[in-house]
């Protein structure tokens, strides 16, 4: 019919082009979780594994039938579910986490609130202004120093303008610890430690 109109957005004395119903995060990806691959593979190897161990137990005692295989493999399918871990990946301004069903962003120059959610695995709790709000494993942000620091870039702007009132000595707490691990990794490589 017409051609597509695009918005343009005023952020930060920049400005800002997408399509209309974009999210305004979107963005090209600058860093992400280098050892997902790793866990991933692992994820499904364990998945795999579990099933095919059920199903030969199944065929050696000689009760495998339709049913009972496919209930082993959904077994293994859940399992795999349980394990798959989320793909951490940041930009300029945005940090998202995907999981096997949706993905979640949130804007970290708009960040309002940080926390950290202690339990079995502790999280960090990031919230924007307009709603968005990721859950993520800190221990990601630490293995991975350019994720950090492209949420440390854009909370730091968050804290500038005013917005982010809740969780500065909780980002200075993973900071720390980058800060520590990558100075400690610097001395190993160097052969001083």
């Amino acid at each position: 019919m017409g051609r597509r109109q695009h918005l343009r957005v005023r952020t930060q004395g920049r400005a800002a082009y997408g399509r209309p119903g974009a999210p305004p995060t979107a963005g090209r990806v600058l860093a992400r979780n280098r050892e997902w691959r790793g866990e991933a593979r692992a994820a499904w190897l364990c998945g795999l594994g579990l099933t095919g161990v059920l199903v030969s137990i199944d065929l050696a005692r000689g009760s495998l039938d339709g049913w009972r295989g496919g209930f082993w493999a959904g077994l293994g399918a859940l399992f795999l579910a349980v394990l798959m871990p989320q793909r951490v990946t940041a930009g300029d301004g945005w940090l998202a986490t995907r999981g096997l069903l949706k993905e979640r962003r949130v804007r970290t120059d708009l960040l309002t609130r940080v926390r950290r959610s202690d339990g079995i695995t502790p999280r960090l709790v990031l919230r924007d202004v307009g709603g968005g709000r990721v859950e993520l494993d800190p221990q990601v942000l630490i293995a991975n120093p350019l994720l950090w620091h492209q949420l440390d870039e854009g909370a730091r702007r968050a804290r500038r303008s005013g917005l982010l009132r809740e969780g500065a000595p909780v980002l200075a707490a993973v900071g720390d610890r980058v800060d520590g691990d990558g100075a400690r990794e610097l001395l190993e490589s160097a052969g001083l430690e």
